[in-house]
């Protein structure tokens, strides 16, 4: 999808360097899925002692699998 932001160049130039993206489309994407992991890790801090969220090893194996599995197919590889 093409979209048409104005984005500050030296921040986006800084992102590139420090990332090593190739390109500013890179640069943004990964930028955006740091940010989506990054909230994610928050929600699941505040999970954490409320009995909402099962902890067991096996569960926890089961989750990572999932994640693995979803997270390669958005990004096109196969685990």
């Amino acid at each position: 999808m093409k979209t048409l932001v104005d984005i500050d160049e030296k921040i986006l130039r800084e992102a590139m360097k420090v990332s090593e993206a190739v390109t500013k489309k890179e640069a943004i994407t990964l930028a955006l899925q740091e940010l989506i992991k990054s909230k994610l890790r928050l929600k699941l801090r505040g999970l954490a002692g409320s009995g909402l969220l099962d902890t067991r090893l096996p569960e926890l194996k089961k989750s990572r699998h999932r994640r693995i599995k979803v997270h390669g197919e958005i990004r096109g590889e196969t685990r």
